[in-house]
């Protein structure tokens, strides 16, 4: 938000209806008095029933709306009915979820028929002649006006909410039709050029993905969906699993690659479990790698806690560079994801995790983690994982078990040299996203607060 919070401020007593002082704190909106409107004086609230005895449930389509302001059709189970009144919205219309206003759940009606909400929410017609529905929605996902609809919610714990009178009385800024639109376009135009960095992004994976499978003797792995249907001789059939048969099958064959197929534990010194030691936000003991800490094939460190540990367990399980971390229980598409540690430090794991270290002479800790990364890893990884109370887990036996094609060394490094420029070219497109995002969300703030206009618009 742009403002800044004051810590202490003074309030006549006529003018104090709450005894919150974070309600106190509006919108330094920057447009002329002569611009600025209460919502309610640009949306109509629109309450029309449907009639149940005429329309049947089936034939309706009830809707979601998200905290971003996307809206999803709702499923219901074909045997089951809401049994609340219901109320029509149509195409254009803005809904309101009453309870997560104050979230910023206000979206836009799609060209979608037979739509219709439970008294749970609120439909309003905006006034066209007035306002650009893209535009107001912009301002309700405005973070300053989504922190400001925060502030503002009322009632018990766990059930506070912002009252629809509040939300109609809020005064927005109704500049020309021109100038909103003007404002929408040049939020589009920006979230245009971020969807362009990450189609070069995509490309870029493809690419290099590619060029690591044509380097092995391996036709890169298309999208076709492994067969609903299928037969597995009985001496062929291992385990008792769909998935782990399904991947068998139809999955990459390794063995037509030009270089030789090891199992993972053949070029292995070593296999150990993290520390189940609780860990503390207090910044007491070393740092510890979790799972969270593995994201996109590299360590994340931003965001580390530290354990206490006696002097023999820290020093049996401090990280040595090149030692590989192997996530082994998390959701089915997150067990398996795996980094080489790099860093600068003293650094621990924590028990979720596996350490492995490999021959160095033999095998490149990133030609290992790129390839288990890879759909070379993947498609046994999410063969072997098991289903536990909702997360999937995979042990050190199974991890040993993981078969990969080994080149000569030279030739492993020659490969990831490949990978690196490729991942490089990754970064630089996603720091051209994350800049682009900043940019956008503070202009789109200048604009809507009125301290920046829209060139060429008057």
């Amino acid at each position: 938000m742009t403002a800044v919070m004051h810590r202490a401020f003074a309030v006549w007593l006529a003018e104090l209806d709450r005894w919150d002082p974070m309600s106190f704190h509006g919108v330094d909106w920057n447009w002329p008095a002569s611009l600025m409107a209460p919502v309610g004086s640009v949306l109509h609230l629109r309450k029309e029933p449907v009639d149940r005895a005429k329309h049947a449930f089936s034939g309706l389509q009830p809707i979601t709306i998200h905290f971003d302001g996307s809206v999803d059709r709702r499923k219901v189970d074909s045997n089951r009915e809401y049994s609340m009144d219901l109320f029509r919205a149509h195409p254009g219309d803005i809904v309101v979820a009453k309870i997560d206003l104050k979230n910023g759940a206000v979206g836009i009606v799609p060209n979608w028929e037979d739509v219709v909400v439970t008294g749970h929410f609120a439909v309003y017609e905006p006034d066209r002649i007035k306002i650009v529905p893209e535009y107001f929605a912009r301002i309700i996902q405005a973070p300053f006006f989504k922190a400001y609809l925060w502030r503002n919610k009322v009632g018990a714990e766990g059930r506070k909410e912002v009252k629809l009178d509040f939300f109609e009385a809020a005064r927005i800024p109704l500049p020309p039709l021109a100038t909103q639109q003007a404002i929408l376009a040049e939020w589009l135009k920006a979230r245009q050029a971020i969807a362009s960095a990450e189609e070069r992004i995509k490309k870029i994976e493809v690419e290099t993905d590619r060029q690591f499978f044509a380097d092995l003797g391996l036709k890169a792995p298309g999208s076709e969906e492994a067969p609903k249907a299928f037969a597995v001789s009985w001496t062929d059939f291992s385990r008792w699993s769909v998935s782990y048969n399904q991947t068998a099958l139809t999955g990459m064959d390794l063995t037509r690659g030009q270089y030789a197929v090891v199992s993972l534990g053949a070029v292995l010194q070593l296999v150990q479990y993290g520390t189940s030691e609780k860990a503390n936000t207090r910044g007491e003991g070393v740092p510890v790698v979790r799972m969270n800490s593995i994201v996109n094939g590299v360590l994340d460190m931003a965001a580390l806690k530290h354990v206490e540990l006696r002097e023999k367990e820290r020093r049996r399980l401090v990280l040595l560079d090149g030692d590989i971390l192997f996530n082994r229980t998390n959701s089915k598409e997150l067990v398996g994801k795996c980094a080489v540690f790099h860093e600068h430090g003293e650094f621990v794991f924590a028990s979720y995790i596996i350490r492995i270290r490999v021959q160095t002479e033999q095998a490149s800790p990133d030609f290992v983690v790129h390839a288990l990364n890879s759909p070379i890893g993947r498609q046994q990884i999410n063969a072997m994982s098991r289903q536990i109370i909702g997360q999937a887990n995979i042990n050190s036996q199974e991890l040993r078990s993981l078969q990969l094609p080994l080149p000569p060394l030279a030739i492993q490094r020659r490969i990831m040299e490949k990978v690196t420029d490729g991942r490089t070219r990754i970064a630089r497109e996603r720091e051209t996203a994350r800049a682009l995002a900043c940019q956008i969300e503070a202009d789109m703030e200048a604009y809507l607060l009125g301290t920046k206009k829209v060139a060429g618009v008057a």
